[in-house]
């Protein structure tokens, strides 16, 4: 029996049972006709500051929804769908806007800078968050932070810190596997790219393509940065990825310098000048979080307390999925996650971290090309060679999941069988069925297909059933949000700047002594 069987068995049946799992997920309000919404956040939603679960993310058009912490993907799916059909009846009421529901972004404004950026109130954290996305446009530009995902947050009771980051080196060395499984990003509107360098081929007359890429979002177009490549982020513990954050957060980086911290009429641009503004800066395929206490640093918080749960970051929003994910592919991701704890995990290093950084690249624009080959530990291999071996190892994990569980249904191992079939007939896999749809009958648009999905999912969450309790809940929610954004507001006497210098202290980093 292998190290990975043996650790599998030992873990009891209550143990994991208690596994969790919540999911944020990101979508741009759009218009009938695909332009961005350039509203404000609904009102009817509540505050974006302060609501539990209804935020925005980067853009004050792209709604970010929250659900809180599962036992079940079922469980989980139940809340995400409750979430839209809030989100979808606020936006019914004032007016025709829907949620766009691909992970490429719908038609922005002609110039970067008329994308609106989120706006939390007058408070000292409000003007902070906005002060932040800021410093992005000018860092990334606007356009590339309006690419939308799915996070999936996920933990195991009783996993150490250094378990958990044993999980997260596995993680990164096998992603490519849920980026050919999952992504749905293959094609994007060419209003995206105007005047940019890219390796995309025309698709219809307003439309670019890769012809086997699987996630433009995890790739070249996506959430990429040159500056933050040249962090040597390791993750062989808590204390050396700790490390490399403080550094990127506390050391003067010269691009950003040159922007400078305020502009004319002392208008904030940025909140510092370092490579990383604040952690949320910090790009990659997954995390290690901890819930943060009002005020405090996640970096502080992870210190002090330890590592909770992991994010994952790398799914993209399936448009075949009235919520953007499947409750099969959040037990699919249990199952992958579990694989990664359980399977040995030799310590990173550089030269692997940056074959990483090529597989992810390729598998991005070039999943589903046959014969494509990537790096394991030196050695090319087939993609669907290393991606059978990693099925065939989840598959007792998906079995014992079931068993623990009592599903006589098997769902966990129906997720590991639908993910095997799917690999053996490429055109089945999400990428290839947009590509498809958008050959099939939108003319090879990507824009038209898009919207006709938008607007169907927005007549189905508007059909669903609405208690009269759901809707008094969700709008004594948003009262409250609101209520709470003002008695922020009322009691603050801090001026700005000594807030800011206070938040990015780099002792306010460290753990208490």
């Amino acid at each position: 029996m292998n190290a990975m069987l043996k650790r599998l068995n030992a873990l009891p049946a209550a143990r994991l049972q208690r596994m969790q799992r919540g999911v944020e997920k990101e979508s741009l309000r759009s218009l009938p006709d695909g332009q961005l919404a350039m509203t404000p956040h609904p009102l009817a939603l509540g505050s974006a500051l302060t609501h539990p679960n209804i935020t925005t993310d980067f853009c004050e058009s792209q709604i970010e929804m929250v659900t809180g912490v599962h036992p079940s993907a079922e469980a989980c799916s139940a809340e995400l769908t409750a979430l839209h059909q809030a989100v979808a009846r606020a936006m019914a009421d004032e007016g025709e806007e829907r949620l766009w529901v691909s992970s490429m972004p719908c038609r922005l404004p002609e110039l970067d800078t008329d994308i609106p950026l989120g706006q939390y109130g007058r408070s000292n954290i409000g003007m902070a968050k906005t002060v932040y996305r800021r410093g992005l446009g000018y860092r990334y530009g606007r356009r590339m932070q309006t690419i939308s995902g799915i996070h999936y947050n996920w933990s195991l009771p009783g996993t150490s810190n250094d378990e958990y980051f044993a999980l997260i080196r596995n993680f990164r060395r096998h992603s490519f596997l849920l980026l050919c499984l999952f992504g749905a990003s293959p094609a994007v509107c060419n209003c995206f790219v105007k005047g940019q360098p890219h390796e995309l081929q025309p698709l219809g007359a307003n439309t670019l393509h890769m012809p086997y890429g699987t996630s433009l979002r995890m790739g070249r177009l996506g959430y990429q940065s040159d500056a933050q490549s040249s962090l040597a982020v390791s993750y062989n513990g808590l204390e050396g990825y700790g490390a490399s954050l403080q550094a990127a957060m506390t050391q003067p980086y010269p691009p950003y310098e040159a922007i400078g911290l305020q502009g004319p009429q002392g208008v904030y641009r940025q909140l510092s000048t370092t490579l990383l503004q604040i952690e949320n800066e910090f790009y990659g395929t997954i995390r290690p979080k901890r819930p943060i206490r009002p005020g405090e640093r996640p970096l502080h918080a992870l210190r002090e307390r330890g590592v909770e749960y992991v994010e994952v970051r790398c799914m993209d929003l399936d448009p075949f999925e009235d919520v953007g994910i499947a409750a099969s592919t959040m037990r699919f991701l249990d199952v992958f996650l579990l694989h990664c704890l359980l399977a040995d995990s030799p310590p990173d290093n550089p030269s692997e971290i940056a074959a990483l950084g090529r597989n992810q690249h390729l598998t991005a624009a070039r999943g589903r090309e046959p014969g494509l080959k990537l790096e394991r530990e030196g050695q090319a291999i087939l993609l669907t060679d290393w991606a059978a071996d990693l099925l065939e190892a989840c598959t007792p994990i998906a079995r014992m999941l079931d068993e623990s569980q009592g599903l006589a249904e098997a769902p966990h191992q129906a997720a590991v069988a639908a993910a095997r079939a799917t690999l053996a007939a490429p055109h089945t896999l999400p990428s290839a069925r947009v590509l498809a749809a958008i050959q099939g009958s939108h003319g090879g648009e990507f824009m038209p297909f898009v919207a006709e999905r938008s607007a169907q999912v927005q007549a189905r969450l508007l059909h669903l059933p609405w208690p009269v309790e759901a809707s008094q809940s969700w709008s004594l929610k948003a009262a409250e949000s609101l209520a709470e954004q003002a008695r922020i507001e009322g009691t603050e006497q801090l001026p700005f700047e000594v807030f800011r210098q206070h938040y990015l202290a780099p002792e306010r980093l460290q753990p208490a002594v």
